[in-house]
């Protein structure tokens, strides 16, 4: 890949070679997750509604957290559609499917607040943490001076996810509030190339499609 070509263009799934170019997103939208699986996290559309909002339906008591997602349809839908309207959006798809949905809300805030949810099917394969990484990269080439999240106090797993990110607890009260400073290492790093991320790798091999499984929390990795 030529660095300078703006009209150079990703043809494959091995990132050995990948230097990034000016023109690449702020992180990379390829994404292998633990089982091999092929994704892409692309910056959402309005034209995603639909397909977040049925994502939604997908998600059972136990997997939505602080009232998120809302349960009814309308409830949904209006809050898929403010989300698209005032936040910086992105969705995790693979073969054309809608898995994944993240974002930092309200965008021209100094301190957004981020907000993570995969669907049952595909969690606990590292989907959720690729998100936040997304958004944590948006964020910081968007010149966010931080971002901040709220989660439940005995949502481990989520707490895990961000935890592995960089977020740090700032307060206890209630559920926890948590904090990345965008001057953290981890905002740069998360905006390298897979090249200086990862180092040279072995061409990859597709795997089986998405398999439902067992969820513990929407932002689960």
């Amino acid at each position: 890949m030529t660095p300078d070509d703006p009209n150079v263009a990703c043809d494959g799934w091995d990132g050995s070679e990948c230097e990034g170019t000016p023109h690449c997103p702020p992180r990379c939208p390829r994404f292998v997750d633990k089982e091999g699986a092929r994704w892409t996290v692309r910056p959402a559309v309005a034209e995603d509604e639909p397909f977040l909002v049925e994502m939604y339906e997908g998600f059972t008591r136990t997997h939505r957290a602080q009232g998120l997602p809302p349960v009814s349809r309308r409830r949904c839908v209006n809050w898929v559609q403010k989300m698209l309207a005032d936040g910086h959006d992105v969705v995790a798809e693979r073969n054309g499917e809608i898995y994944g949905h993240a974002m930092y809300t309200p965008t021209a805030a100094d301190t957004p607040e981020l907000a993570v949810f995969v669907h049952p099917d595909a969690q606990d394969r590292g989907v959720g943490t690729e998100l936040c990484r997304h958004v944590i990269a948006a964020a910081a080439a968007a010149g966010r001076d931080e971002l901040e999240l709220h989660v439940e106090t005995g949502n481990r797993a989520a707490r895990s996810v961000y935890g592995t990110v960089g977020f740090e607890v700032v307060e206890r009260s209630g559920d926890l509030r948590m904090r990345l400073d965008l001057d953290d290492p981890v905002a740069t790093e998360v905006r390298w190339p897979p090249l200086a991320r990862e180092g040279p790798t072995e061409p990859l091999r597709e795997a089986p499609s998405a398999a439902p499984g067992t969820g513990r929390s929407p932002a689960d990795d």
